[in-house]
């Protein structure tokens, strides 16, 4: 990796407020629910869904790993950790319905 992408994870990472340690047996997020564009909850690599709120709560806990949890204005939400890969990103996941 050079500078230029190191320097670009670095400050990609900045914008999260916590990077959470996740547990051994952490869950992925393999699916977005959505209301329009907005993203109102996730799906977890066990298949269950998790209202947005609760997906942060879980990562606060450690229990998703690959994610950060970020803010805008009083809302908090996940975001993914930058790795300089961008297919494993919360954007690239599939919409599924929840």
């Amino acid at each position: 990796m050079n500078l230029e992408e190191n320097t670009g994870i670095s400050f990609a990472a900045n914008t999260l407020d916590k990077i959470p340690q996740p547990k051994a047996d952490a869950k992925e997020i393999i699916g977005l629910v959505k209301k329009g564009s907005k993203i109102t909850g996730y799906q977890l690599s066990d298949q269950r869904i998790v209202s947005r709120e609760e997906g942060v709560a879980m990562a606060k806990a450690g229990e998703i790993t690959g994610v950060g949890v970020a803010h805008r204005k009083d809302t908090e939400y996940l975001k993914s950790i930058p790795d300089g890969t961008d297919d494993n990103n919360l954007s690239h996941l599939p919409t599924v319905k929840g």
